[in-house]
């Protein structure tokens, strides 16, 4: 076999994988986002109602931007 087409397809199928690890990827992305769907404000209020204490909006929102700026 030439060099040349060794070479080609190798980059072939390089480029095969890439494109069939991107597809795989992101179905299991979406597939982890529907069994564990992020956290919302619903859900921090809840976690405050648990712990026994009535959440003002300031809370919620003090919550909801350390964790947007945390992730």
């Amino acid at each position: 076999m030439e060099p040349g087409a060794i070479v080609g397809i190798a980059i072939g199928c390089a480029l095969a994988g890439a494109i069939i690890g991107f597809f795989v990827s992101r179905w299991f992305f979406k597939r982890q986002l529907q069994k564990n769907p992020p956290i919302n404000e619903n859900m921090i209020r809840a976690m405050f109602m648990q712990m026994g204490r009535k959440p003002s909006e300031a809370q919620v929102r003090a919550v909801m931007n350390s964790m947007k700026r945390n992730s």
